[in-house]
């Protein structure tokens, strides 16, 4: 332990501040820490309660303390995400928080199903008024605790928002489910309004440690200050420069509003990195130092020096795909593994060409933020009906399935049934009982509906007995699953061995009750389902980087408007935003850190000339390697165009006066188009502008920059 990793480790009672860089061993001090107050201060291992954001950043905090301490008393304490902790607490107060204990909890599907539902119900246009955007107005009002009732309308748009908000709310309810906003709110207003469970639970966590606390909402934030107002015993570790999710709500100036409600609070700076190189951690702070509202920290390591970043200028974004390959193919010479390294990127949709590329060079690779284990067709149809077995009044899944296998259910016969819930204001589940019993329904959809209800009813009562696997299998033979899944083809095998993969997570927990093994599924996130034993490149968003850490990282697209976003061009804060995005990609690094943009890039079919991104300004010249022109074969014919560089990291203006290299009539190839005859060539701007026609099926006519472009002159016949 360094110095400031002690002084935080034993810091005494009260409210502590960890500001921590990237890399500097924040999850080694809040598990020192914890380790610290059991062995040292003689603290009860239940009495502690550990907040993190991700599973898997919990699972590695108990597993190190059970190395530690030993796995019963690991297991002795609350560590967890802020969703599951309160979606266990609420399990254990259902009672004072008004709630079923077999409530369900909405994922990010379901919430969108229940919406486009909520968006049909009101007559809206789903076009003008996308379902996911109604959910993200929703999602922000909850985490700032605005009920639906306290919707602040000032637009047409607000109206809209507020009516949506009120029926996704009453559908929520019908269905007995919570999303993962309503997790957060209902346990506020549990600790606001009962103040015995309040006082049950101070008394309980009379030590409670947050990791990430940047990327808090006000609803995390209000629960942590009502658990430690009385005993202050609060450990927090943040961050001001890695704070990149307030799309989601979080707000890294709940570090401010925290000074303010604890101003005895003491203050500890980690800043010694363990993870990147100092070129790195240079070229990153001088990217990080723009921002104000931080504390500023000086990062340094005991890695003197490294490999100078590689910064790179490629023409389109399919030369900046092949300039990638070709340096993953020289890692690899170098002794990287492809699981050693990432490709970074603002947006999902910059994979399209980096996929292709590596597709083509055969390099293995996995892509973060793809469908989900848990969010495949087969998996959610199966976690519906176990969610029915659980809940029938459960509307989600109840449309999900009650057609799948195909079971004689026309949309005349369900659009029956969603009257009739509509008409008694109940799930369909009951509105489905009333109409069996009414008789008004033709005679094959009364044997259909009534031949599903009973198979809901069976698992049901069947629920109350059977293990999770065995629940499982009876739902998997009644409903003839595989043979349903297995058509034929490969992809029905692969889907029916996704089923087996469920069935496998649910044998390895015999004894886990079947609502805790929804809730656990449902709160699994990406970064969760990582496997560490892939040897595979691994594609990213910058958001999706965060806690993560590589030996080589690629950070492409540095443009304007993209690397900052457009849309943050107008908010100093959400410029302030992307920057510290930026920061994060640059930290990821440990020992080869890649910069590229493109010349130009292409947009729905339209391609448009960039500028390069303002935080390249700021890396500072020592820190990139030396550039000249280069004209590398690999992976592809195609000859790199790269250009020579000028101090502060921003390409040298091309000179005004060049000559003409091209003539009318003559014969070129491109590498990427193919041959083709030049029909016109002009001095502008201080490059050449040709144009080509290439003689390729479906290529036609091109305008050039002769400076930039991979183009050649053929000889003469």
């Amino acid at each position: 332990m360094n110095a400031q990793q002690q002084t935080a480790i034993t810091a005494p009672d009260g409210p502590v501040l960890v500001l921590a860089g990237p890399g500097s061993g924040k999850t080694r001090v809040l598990t020192h820490r914890i380790a610290w107050m059991l062995q040292a201060r003689a603290v009860s291992p239940w009495q502690v309660l550990a907040v993190t954001f991700t599973n898997k950043a919990a699972r590695e905090m108990r597993d190190r303390l059970a190395q530690m301490l030993g796995r019963d008393m690991a297991l002795q304490m609350r560590i967890g995400t802020f969703h599951a902790t309160c979606a266990h607490l609420l399990r254990r107060e259902a009672d004072a928080a008004g709630l079923s204990r077999d409530y369900l909890i909405f994922d990010t599907d379901d919430q969108l199903a229940t919406m486009k539902r909520v968006v049909a119900e009101l007559g809206l246009d789903d076009k003008r008024y996308r379902p996911a955007g109604l959910l993200n107005a929703i999602s922000h009002a909850k985490n700032e605790l605005i009920s639906p009732d306290e919707y602040p309308v000032k637009t047409y748009y607000d109206k809209i928002v507020a009516r949506a908000y009120v029926r996704y709310a009453e559908l929520l309810r019908q269905s007995n489910a919570l999303d993962f906003d309503d997790l957060l709110v209902e346990v506020v207003k549990l600790l606001r309004s009962d103040e015995e469970v309040l006082a049950r639970y101070r008394q309980r966590y009379r030590y409670v440690l947050v990791d990430e606390f940047q990327d808090t909402n006000m609803a995390q934030y209000v629960i942590i200050r009502r658990l430690t107002q009385e005993h202050r015993s609060l450990f927090v570790v943040a961050d001001e420069d890695q704070s990149i999710y307030s799309w989601r709500g979080a707000d890294y100036r709940n570090i401010r509003r925290l000074r303010e409600d604890y101003p005895e609070l003491q203050t500890v700076l980690l800043e010694e990195n363990y993870r990147s190189t100092q070129v790195i951690l240079d070229a990153a702070q001088a990217v990080i130092a723009r921002n104000t509202d931080r504390t500023p920290k000086h990062l340094f390591t005991r890695q003197q020096g490294g490999v100078p970043l590689h910064l790179h200028e490629a023409y389109d974004e399919d030369e900046e795909a092949h300039f990638v390959v070709r340096e993953i193919q020289v890692l690899q010479r170098d002794g990287y593994a492809y699981g050693d390294i990432a490709i970074m990127y603002r947006t999902n949709a910059q994979s399209r060409a980096l996929e292709e590329t590596l597709v083509r060079w055969n390099i293995p690779y996995r892509l973060i933020g793809g469908t989900r284990f848990y969010s495949r067709r087969e998996i959610k149809d199966v976690l519906a009906f176990m969610r029915l077995a659980l809940n029938p009044d459960d509307d989600v899944s109840f449309l999900r399935v009650i057609n799948v296998p195909r079971r004689g259910i026309g949309q005349q016969t369900l659009a029956s049934v969603t009257r009739q819930a509509e008409q008694m204001g109940s799930c369909h589940y009951l509105a489905l009982f009333s109409l069996l019993e009414s008789e008004t329904l033709g005679a094959r959809a009364q044997r259909a509906l009534g031949a599903f209800a009973e198979l809901v009813d069976s698992w049901h009562a069947a629920q109350e007995t059977l293990s999770v696997v065995e629940l499982l299998d009876r739902i998997l033979a009644d409903t003839d699953f595989e043979h349903y899944l297995k058509d034929g083809t490969e992809e029905g095998e692969s889907r029916w061995e996704n089923v087996l993969s469920l069935r496998a997570v649910a044998a390895d927990n015999p004894e886990v009750s079947l609502v805790d093994f929804l809730t656990e599924v449902a709160l699994v996130a990406d970064v969760d389902e990582l496997s560490e034993t892939v040897d595979a490149v691994t594609l990213l968003t910058l958001h999706g980087a965060k806690g993560l850490e590589y030996p080589a990282v690629f950070i492409t697209g540095l443009e304007e408007k993209l690397l900052p976003h457009s849309r943050s061009m107008d908010s100093p804060d959400d410029l302030a935003e992307e920057r510290r995005l930026c920061y994060v990609g640059m930290t990821r690094a440990k020992q080869r850190l890649y910069l590229t943009y493109a010349f130009r890039r292409g947009w729905y079919g339209n391609y448009e000339p960039t500028l390069p991104s303002r935080f390249l300004d700021d890396i500072p010249a020592e820190t990139l390697g030396q550039k000249a022109k280069a004209k590398s074969p690999a992976p592809t014919a195609t000859a790199t165009w790269t250009p020579s560089w000028g101090g502060g990291g921003r390409p040298v203006p091309r000179a005004a006066a060049i000559e003409r290299r091209f003539q009318a009539g003559q014969r070129v190839r491109h590498a990427r188009f193919g041959e083709g005859v030049v029909q016109e060539s002009a001095i502008e701007g201080g490059d050449e502008i040709v144009t080509v026609l290439f003689l390729g099926e479906g290529v036609g006519a091109k305008q050039l920059l002769a400076g930039v472009a991979p183009l050649e002159a053929l000889p003469e016949h």
